[in-house]
């Protein structure tokens, strides 16, 4: 079975595309019929209820039947499926606990694997593969758009709460996808409106990739990168950049999972060229999956011009991005004491914000 389903991944191309609503459009069914279509990016416009997402699900394996089906579901802030879900506390209120809390740290660890542990859960029960988190960059109170999407500032703190966050995400049968490499936390501008510029040398930014190694050694299966410049190493962004994704990423840091791009119709992407020309060298550089997101015409262009140069061990990685046990069903899943225990240790956290006196908005 495994094998049956590895070699008819094979056939799936590298583009994670978006969809404009809640079903499926005539053009997005030809869409994902396309060979370098391997999969869907959700987003809050495509959910309305579990019954909805499920038969959206169910819709879009009829015509792709090995199509990666993913979401961003950090909480807080970056929460896409919010009705009928627990609702998630932003990362930053983890990093709050864990240095205010009269709770042990110990306990704040557990806490945090066991709320990785139910985000998962409930996105793996409606059909969904992954959620693209944990954030590990570091909070450096410059990035906006970051913010409280990062667990904390120091690079030590950051690392134990994401490899807690992680080992739940596992348990629950779920990849995890570290982002934003190597770390967005020092800038100031957001890529999604303009190109920013991390002026750093080579030791300071080694500081900021503590919790990517960290999650590395202990089986990270993706990473997400930056549309980040920086300037004394490179002079292109982290998404096209062979250095990042070979030298450091590959070569030095010897990671073997999956290398996802951000979205490549982020404003900081143009400055290399028209969006086929991205897609082509984001593929170049290393990246083994290309998220394209918003731009229906620019998709069509790229599925006109791209030319899908990955080897077979590229395409081998993604098979690791399923999820590895049975997925629980979505109308039993309250019945799971493996729910009951998260949606507990939920509870538990709450009131130790209200003991803070924080909220986990």
């Amino acid at each position: 079975m495994a094998m049956m389903q590895t070699d008819r991944f094979m056939e799936c191309g590298p583009i994670l595309c978006d969809l404009a609503g809640p079903t499926l459009s005539a053009m997005e069914q030809e869409i994902l019929t396309h060979p370098l279509v391997g999969g869907i990016i959700l987003f809050a416009r495509n959910y309305q209820s579990p019954a909805q997402l499920l038969d959206l699900v169910r819709q879009i394996r009829l015509l792709k039947p090995a199509a990666l089906i993913t979401v961003d579901q950090e909480g807080g802030r970056v929460q896409r499926f919010k009705q009928d879900f627990s609702a998630l506390p932003c990362l930053r209120k983890l990093g709050e606990l864990y240095d205010g809390s009269e709770l042990s740290i110990a306990h704040t660890l557990s806490l945090t694997e066991q709320l990785g542990e139910l985000m998962a859960m409930e996105v793996l029960a409606l059909g969904v593969d992954i959620s693209f988190a944990p954030v590990v960059d570091l909070d450096k109170n410059l990035s906006t758009v970051i913010g409280n999407r990062a667990f904390h500032g120091q690079p030590e703190v950051v690392a134990e709460l994401a490899l807690a966050y992680v080992k739940g995400m596992h348990q629950a049968g779920m990849a995890a996808t570290a982002k934003h490499f190597p770390g967005h936390g020092a800038v100031v501008a957001d890529s999604h409106n303009t190109l920013p510029y991390d002026r750093r040398s080579i030791n300071e930014i080694n500081h900021d990739w503590l919790p990517f190694r960290q999650l590395m050694r202990n089986g990270l299966e993706a990473i997400m990168t930056a549309h980040i410049v920086f300037e004394q190493l490179d002079g292109v962004p982290v998404t096209f950049s062979h250095y990042w994704l070979q030298t450091v990423l590959r070569q030095q840091l010897g990671f073997q999972g999956v290398v996802i791009s951000d979205d490549l119709t982020m404003h900081a992407t143009q400055i290399m060229g028209d969006l086929p020309t991205r897609a082509q060298r984001a593929l170049a550089a290393g990246c083994d999956m290309l998220l394209i997101c918003n731009d229906p015409i620019g998709l069509q262009q790229v599925l006109h011009q791209l030319q899908d140069t990955r080897d077979i061990a590229a395409r081998r990685r993604i098979f690791r991005l399923y999820a590895k046990v049975n997925r629980p069903e979505w109308e039993t899943l309250e019945q799971s004491s493996a729910w009951q225990r998260a949606t507990q240790a939920l509870q538990t956290f709450e009131q130790q914000l209200i003991k803070l006196g924080s909220s986990a908005a």
